[in-house]
């Protein structure tokens, strides 16, 4: 019996169309702050991929209860079922936080993140 011939690496992981080499980028020398300047505004989220998904670089760990892991998938249920928005867990908690400390910065002792540390 007579072995069909099969490509090789090469020819199956080949280029199929030539990607011109980008542009070296050159950094632009940054102007010196005084000490007194106010410290850069944090980056931006990153824009998202074509699934909607966004980049992040840093990752933490959170631990839930069992009662607040469920709240949480009943909230990201009622709002795919009751709004049509879909998101993931991850950026319903990024979100709260960031309003967290959007309140705890305009708010300060007076806002909801102190006022319920305070209780606990």
């Amino acid at each position: 019996m007579k072995r069909a011939s099969l490509p090789g690496a090469a020819e199956l992981f080949r280029p199929t169309r030539e990607v011109a080499a980008p542009d070296p980028v050159v950094p632009e020398p940054q102007p010196s702050a005084p000490a007194s300047a106010a410290p850069p505004a944090p980056p931006q989220e990153a824009a998202p991929a074509a699934t909607g998904r966004v980049r992040h670089d840093h990752k933490i760990t959170v631990y839930f209860s069992e009662e607040e892991l469920l709240a949480l998938e009943d909230a990201n249920l009622d709002l795919r079922r009751s709004h049509g928005i879909r998101v993931d867990r991850g950026r319903i908690v990024r979100l709260a936080v960031a309003q967290a400390l959007t309140d705890l910065a305009a708010n300060g002792a007076d806002g909801f993140l102190v006022q319920e540390l305070r209780r606990q």
